[in-house]
């Protein structure tokens, strides 16, 4: 499923404190901090400590249904936090190929976007589109397990 921290991934330099990026959140499973190019009021980005690639690596089992749960959560903490004065936010990932970096990311918006027109860049289009969280944590939902009557 993932990988070592990669030398070349922005996202594991930020991770291993190799770059100047200002953390808001940071525990073992994840750190978070501003996005560079703000989509919104709050624009903040939850990601794994581990290097995972993208949603497509996250499979139903309660490891990945636990730490996106995690990742929504901490984000959730955050805009509570930072934004509360504004009532709609948006939690979610790009797919491939339109994901910008190679390590998981989860987008957390207070909305409005700024500018405006950002909002397309947002739009849930199947499985190219973005990934609403709610809808990732659905798809990584373990199955209970089948319990055989002998």
């Amino acid at each position: 499923m993932a990988g070592a921290a990669s030398a070349s991934c922005i996202f594991c330099q930020i991770v291993n404190k190799s770059t100047s990026t200002t953390l808001l959140h940071t525990d073992e499973k994840v750190v978070a901090f501003q996005d560079i190019k703000p989509a919104a009021v709050r624009h903040y980005l939850v990601i794994p400590v581990e290097h995972i690639p993208t949603v497509r690596n996250l499979k139903r089992r309660i490891e990945d249904y636990s730490l996106v749960t995690h990742m929504l959560e901490v984000g959730q903490t955050l805009l509570r936090r930072d934004a509360p004065q504004y009532t709609q936010y948006r939690f979610g990932f790009h797919q491939p190929p339109l994901n910008s970096v190679n390590h998981l990311h989860l987008h957390c918006l207070a909305l409005p976007y700024t500018p405006r027109w950002k909002c397309v860049k947002y739009l849930s289009l199947g499985s190219l589109g973005f990934l609403e969280a709610e809808k990732l944590l659905e798809k990584l939902k373990p199955l209970p397990p089948i319990i055989s009557k002998v």
